[in-house]
């Protein structure tokens, strides 16, 4: 990863929605560090990323985002292999199923969870996003570009009973890239959200869940608006929130943005605190 190419840091990205969003940049040209603490998905990620034949090249890096030296490492890593760092991709999450593979039949309700349970979720899905963020703001804040890019989830899961474990530390996350969209104004650096928009076929999803994965969402939806946020059509896109599945292939991207598209943490229905 050398030259003028751009580069990217996609997290949890050796399975699911990680591995096709990085696929997907890696077809468009640019060059990805992968982040994932599986060792063996990292080198089939490495194995699908030859056999696709993309243009852009693919480094892994084992790290657990739990871990609170995590992000000064992987940005560290990136410089010291890359010499820059453009595209941030907070992927990394951990769901219900870990818990409770059935969670969906039975679900785990808020005074269920303890207390360890809760830390992990909020490390994982919130903090390491925000930490990951945090590390690599200020080198594209210097370079007057960057792209931060975070999946959350759907409202309907933040706020759904029994959820309270992933919905919330989703939520979270969401709150924080809309935070960092405000933050970032002027400076050339976007923040925005990435959303299947429904139950999507990966290993989150455990096999007790009892889903029909055929008639799931297929991760490789992300991998088409992704490529446009973090593309310079996107460069005034900011603070908003898309839904992979609402994601037209066939109109131009700007265009299909424009339609999937909605305000970040809806913010549209937002009222603004009462100030002295």
């Amino acid at each position: 990863m050398a030259g003028e190419r751009q580069v990217a840091i996609v997290t949890g990205a050796a399975s699911g929605i990680g591995r096709a969003m990085t696929l997907g940049l890696l077809k468009a040209g640019i060059d990805v560090m992968a982040v994932d603490k599986e060792p063996a998905w990292l080198e089939e990620l490495k194995g699908a990323a030859a056999a696709a034949k993309a243009t852009g090249s693919v480094q892994t890096l084992r790290a657990d985002l739990s871990d609170a030296s995590a992000a000064d490492t992987v940005k560290s890593t990136v410089l010291g292999q890359a010499g820059r760092i453009d595209i941030l991709v907070n992927n990394a999450g951990i769901g219900q199923g870990s818990v409770r593979p059935d969670f969906r039949n039975d679900p785990l309700r808020f005074w269920q969870i303890s207390h360890e349970q809760w830390s992990r979720f909020v490390a994982v899905n919130a903090t390491a996003p925000l930490m990951m963020a945090r590390a690599v703001a200020p080198i594209m804040i210097r370079n007057k570009r960057g792209r931060i890019v975070t999946v959350t989830t759907s409202l309907g899961t933040m706020v759904r009973g029994g959820y309270v474990l992933y919905g919330a530390s989703k939520a979270a996350a969401e709150a924080a890239t809309a935070i960092m969209a405000e933050d970032l104004a002027g400076t050339g650096v976007t923040a925005n959200v990435l959303v299947p928009g429904g139950v999507t076929n990966t290993r989150i999803v455990p096999d007790g869940a009892g889903l029909d994965r055929a008639r799931m969402l297929q991760p490789e939806i992300m991998a088409p608006p992704l490529v446009y946020l973090v593309s310079d059509a996107a460069a005034q896109v900011t603070g908003r929130r898309f839904l992979a599945a609402h994601w037209d292939t066939t109109l131009p991207p700007a265009e299909a943005a424009e339609k999937c598209g909605a305000p970040i943490a809806w913010k549209s229905i937002a009222t603004m605190p009462i100030e002295p």
